[in-house]
């Protein structure tokens, strides 16, 4: 066990270091943050506004590659379609900047929809702009699912878009 720790604390100081060596010389973005998110609106007509818990930490390289992880799950307090559960994560593959300073970045994850039920390969795009409470977004893509469900801001283009979240709770840092 005391390796499995300190191995892990070996990788995670590599991690860092690498990030801080990319970002330094200039040709990397990082992207970080986690907290809760408001969609200010009830999308699936339960009564309660919908909303979601988030984390992410993506590299965004210079030449469009990423590399890292994004997490959206509404669980608990923040439902979404009626379901008990619904989360998306993932592995992050490609990125960009927006000339307004917005990161989007995309790849491929899973979607649970609880009890038992997970969808594993599905693309996901993710918009995200800096800033914390009532400043900073998040908008989530799960691209060829869920087309037309509740929620759904696009009807008809084969994915599911969900409108722009705004952060209620944590950040979103980009440096």
């Amino acid at each position: 066990m005391k390796r499995f720790v300190n191995l892990f604390i070996l990788l995670l100081i590599t991690a860092n270091v690498l990030s801080t060596q990319s970002v330094a010389a200039g040709n990397a973005l990082k992207v970080t943050g986690g907290g809760t998110g408001t969609f200010g609106a009830d999308l699936d007509g339960d009564g309660d506004v919908d909303g979601s818990q988030f984390g992410l930490g993506v590299i965004v390289q210079g030449d469009g590659s990423a590399k890292g992880h994004f997490e959206c799950l509404m669980a608990g307090r923040s439902d979404i379609l009626g379901l008990h559960l619904m989360s998306v994560a993932g592995q992050v593959a490609n990125g960009s900047v927006s000339d307004d300073k917005s990161v989007t970045f995309s790849g491929v994850g899973s979607v649970n929809l609880g009890d038992g039920v997970i969808i594993r390969g599905v693309p996901f795009l993710v918009r995200v702009t800096e800033g914390g409470v009532g400043i900073g977004t998040l908008q989530l893509t799960v691209m060829g699912a869920f087309d037309g469900v509740p929620g759904d801001a696009v009807i008809g283009n084969g994915n599911y878009d969900l409108p722009v979240e705004n952060v209620s709770n944590g950040q979103i840092e980009i440096h």
